[in-house]
């Protein structure tokens, strides 16, 4: 591995090609919690993620315990509080950044949990997003942000750049979940270094299907538990892309790249998620962002570009 090698044109394609996929993923939620909820979406996302590859690939050589942890803190935990969150109010632009933040949550569980002490670029990051944080948060002071997070039957609020606090604390708490999901993996790979990612995507995502049906069960309005079976094609083909497309080809790129190429290579085109993110959310979705989000948006990308790359600069220093 070359730490200095380009990437080649395949590999570049693969990058900008997860980047487009994920930065998409927020708008294909938007399109399937029309006609789903978002506990019945998360069991349609995860069910269209092993189907069928789990009848052909053969289960990771992993403790059990670790892929079952995995699958419900990703997929209950990260994607079940994310489709609530778009559900409360969250756009599908803001979304996209604000999820981002797992990157400092992962920091901060690392730091508690595996004792990974943080960097001073990390630490710059960590005070940069809290910052961008507190431009989010201001929105909701008074009432002001969530003025009409939504209109009639969910319909996009119309005032600019509004959202709801239940739906920003849900996405802050997707985040979170996130966060753990990575310290599982990091376990994982502590445990068993050469251990297959396909493999593991692939049967953790049975994990979170059976709780999902039982939460629909459980917190669904009754009327909604068949709406489902109504739905257009175009709700299915959102589904389809959010288990395929975004769950496990995305993944699976994504990791080869890291396979063969070094993360500082790699992980700069993480910054292009938010962005695909922003601009599919305005152009398809018409979602819109007043001032404040936008200062909240600028600082949570300096911090993540702080992270990959203020620690050649402060090490220079």
């Amino acid at each position: 591995m070359n730490d200095h090698a380009p990437l080649s044109g395949r590999d570049l394609i693969a990058a900008l090609c997860v980047v487009l996929i994920w930065g998409t993923n927020f708008v294909a939620m938007k399109f399937g919690l029309r006609d789903f909820t978002p506990f019945q979406l998360g069991a349609g996302r995860f069910l269209f993620a092993i189907l069928p590859l789990i009848f052909f690939i053969r289960p990771p050589k992993l403790s059990w315990r670790i892929v079952l942890l995995y699958g419900l803190c990703q997929g209950v935990g990260q994607f079940g509080l994310l489709f609530l969150s778009l559900r409360a109010g969250m756009s599908a632009a803001l979304a996209s950044v604000i999820l981002q933040t797992q990157v400092f949550f992962t920091a901060i569980f690392s730091y508690a949990v595996l004792g990974e002490r943080p960097s001073r670029a990390l630490l710059a990051g960590l005070a940069l997003a809290a910052c961008g944080l507190a431009c989010f948060g201001m929105n909701y002071v008074g009432g002001a942000g969530a003025a009409a997070g939504t209109g009639a039957a969910g319909a996009p609020a119309s005032a600019a750049g509004a959202t709801t606090l239940a739906g920003f604390l849900l996405c802050l708490c997707a985040a979170a979940m996130w966060a753990v999901s990575n310290i599982v993996v990091r376990r994982a790979q502590r445990s068993t270094p050469q251990f297959d990612v396909l493999a593991f995507m692939v049967w953790s995502s049975l994990a979170p299907i059976l709780p999902f049906i039982g939460l629909a069960l459980l917190f669904d309005d009754p009327a909604t538990r068949w709406r489902w079976t109504g739905a257009p094609l175009s709700t299915w083909a959102s589904l389809a892309y959010l288990g395929w497309m975004a769950t496990i080809l995305g993944y699976a790129m994504w990791t080869g790249l890291l396979k063969r190429h070094p993360v500082n290579r790699v992980a700069p085109f993480s910054l292009g998620v938010p962005v695909v993110g922003i601009a599919a959310g305005m152009l398809v979705l018409g979602d819109t962002i007043n001032g404040l989000q936008w200062s909240g948006i600028a600082l949570i990308v300096a911090a993540l570009a702080c992270v990959l790359w203020g620690g050649r600069l402060l090490d220079r220093a």
